[in-house]
């Protein structure tokens, strides 16, 4: 099973850029996207429906504003729409897919360019999060956390410990969700390398991206049980339509 998760950072742009080429090209059994920034019933039916996939889309209040999605190719027993707090749901930041025996979900965190929405969201969801660790279904919740982790996901950390996304409390929340909490950092699993990013701030599309700035801000997390399933995780350098990059990851597991 093939996971991919992009922030497409405006779907629209995105496809004007080369996403739905690089769609056709995955042969991913799931594709989670986020910041929409476009409500559905704005999109033409090649991005609602690309060949091979069925879409899922959950829209924001604000126009032009964050959105997440899923593509799928088998089609979910049930799609689940927000988390049931208002800050997720009227700013549509978490979409999930139910299969027979796991569930993947495509999710958004804020950016925390408003610094106490951002905290106010993480004790929320950390809430949720602890939830679905005492359940028997196992999930893989993929997207963008806007948060790096360790210091060897970001290139610059040095200058950036003050900056949202670096913040001490932020990266003490992450190990949180990643220690008592019990879920597991797929990518990591396979790659303990520094370097490895899948966001540029300040993305100039002529410079490689291995000579400019990064941050490591997208996973795909999951349950302990599901930590024996991830064969192989990578980030898709060459996907140039956004300034994020897609995080894929392969499981031994079937839908």
């Amino acid at each position: 099973m093939k996971i991919a998760t992009i922030n497409v950072n405006g779907i629209r742009e995105a496809v004007g850029r080369g996403f739905l080429d690089w769609l056709a090209g995955q042969d991913a059994d799931v594709v989670c996207v986020q910041n929409l920034k476009a409500k559905s019933f704005e999109l033409d039916d090649s991005i609602l429906y690309p060949e091979g996939y069925e879409g899922y889309f959950l829209d924001a209040e604000e126009d032009g504003f964050s959105g997440v999605g899923l593509y799928c190719r088998k089609i979910p027993k049930a799609i689940m729409y927000g988390l049931g707090f208002p800050q997720c749901d009227h700013e549509a930041r978490f979409l999930q897919a139910d299969y027979d025996r796991f569930s993947i979900a495509s999710f958004l965190m804020p950016d925390g360019s408003d610094v106490a929405a951002k905290q106010t969201f993480m004790a929320q969801y950390q809430e949720y999060l602890s939830k679905m660790a005492r359940k028997r279904r196992e999930y893989i919740i993929c997207g963008t956390w806007h948060i790096a982790h360790k210091t060897i996901d970001l290139e610059n950390w040095a200058d950036n410990q003050t900056t949202p996304g670096f913040k001490p409390e932020e990266r003490a929340w992450m190990d949180q969700v990643f220690g008592p909490t019990g879920f597991i950092d797929t990518f990591r699993e396979i790659n303990r390398d520094a370097g490895e990013y899948t966001w540029w701030p300040k993305l100039d599309q002529e410079v490689p991206r291995s000579r400019q700035e990064g941050w490591r801000i997208d996973y795909q997390i999951v349950g302990p049980e599901f930590r024996r399933h991830v064969v192989d995780a990578w980030i898709d350098y060459d996907a140039t339509f956004s300034e994020f990059a897609p995080l894929i990851v392969e499981y031994d597991l079937t839908i």
